[in-house]
């Protein structure tokens, strides 16, 4: 059964939504300068969560997600990266994804409440996880990268 908007409403909404503990970023699987992580999601309603985060510091990019294990990523925040709804027009590289029920996650709008720069993953994280109603219990470790396409 696919999720409503007023199921997504009630996730998004829900302030009991928590992280626990430290995140650290990742390398790549496939050895690319991007890193990322994957961090769990409580909640007192249970909802089965996480959020899943990527950055790539030579473009710079950004992405952090909320994904529902039922049905995939339900909200997101692109910086870094364009986008193109399915009603054919361009959104710019600063962009959310809430989920509906028509397209799911395609729809993209440009938020007013991200000011950090894509260069800022830490502070990106912050504001996402205030506008999520997200309580992170840690800190997120400041991403190291390589800073080049070649490693040495």
């Amino acid at each position: 059964m696919t999720l409503t908007r007023v199921e997504f409403e009630a996730i998004l909404n829900d302030v009991s939504k928590q992280i626990q503990g430290d995140i650290a970023w990742q390398e790549d699987e496939d050895h690319s300068p991007r890193v990322e992580f994957r961090a769990e999601v409580s909640s007192d309603a249970g909802w089965p969560l996480f959020v899943i985060g990527t950055y790539n510091p030579l473009l710079p990019a950004v992405s952090f997600a909320i994904i529902l294990q039922t049905e995939g990523r339900i909200y997101a925040l692109d910086l870094g990266k364009d986008h193109h709804n399915p009603q054919c027009h361009r959104i710019g590289e600063k962009h959310k994804h809430r989920w509906s029920e028509t397209y799911r996650d395609k729809e993209a709008y440009v938020p007013d409440d991200i000011t950090a720069d894509a260069s800022e993953p830490v502070i990106i994280w912050e504001q996402f996880c205030s506008e999520a109603k997200i309580t992170h219990q840690g800190k997120m470790i400041k991403p190291q990268t390589t800073g080049s396409l070649f490693y040495e």
